[in-house]
């Protein structure tokens, strides 16, 4: 019996979680899964230019895990650059440090922690916000990871 995996930490939900090929019907596309933690390897690694030693640490994992998940997800992406599917982020057994809220009427962001309950927009005034960990069931169980983030 395997060991169950350890649970990662992503700093917050991303901002984009569908990507497909333009002027391809999404219907039409096999679909790709891109786990929240692979993203966030992405996004430590290649965007932030994080050493392999210095993003496992932010995700509170070890090296070689890292380093075998950035592997993972620079596959995923190539396949989506070169064979065109759809590539979609979605779940895993993370939990985020922090949350983005965006307005749906007037499209402020802003980042919050789990601690604090927002009501209404503080650029318009509006309670139509959407927030972007809960489109990824996550919320309340983040809670106590927000404290040690840094990037």
């Amino acid at each position: 019996m395997s060991r169950p995996k350890k649970e990662r930490v992503v700093y917050q939900p991303p901002l984009h979680a569908d990507f497909k090929p333009l002027g391809i019907q999404r219907q039409k596309l096999e679909s790709l899964p891109l786990g929240l933690d692979e993203f966030e390897a992405i996004r430590l690694a290649d965007y932030l230019g994080l050493e392999h030693s210095e993003a496992a640490a932010e995700m509170e994992i070890s090296r070689s895990t890292f380093t075998r998940l950035i592997e993972k997800a620079r596959r995923k992406i190539a396949k989506f650059l070169v064979e065109g599917k759809h590539l979609h982020i979605e779940g895993g057994n993370i939990h985020f440090r922090g949350n983005l809220i965006r307005c749906h009427d007037c499209g402020h962001m802003f980042n919050i922690g789990f601690d604090l309950d927002i009501g209404s927009c503080p650029t318009c005034g509006s309670g139509n916000l959407i927030d972007l960990a809960g489109g990824f069931g996550h919320g309340n169980c983040c809670r106590g990871h927000g404290h040690q983030g840094r990037r």
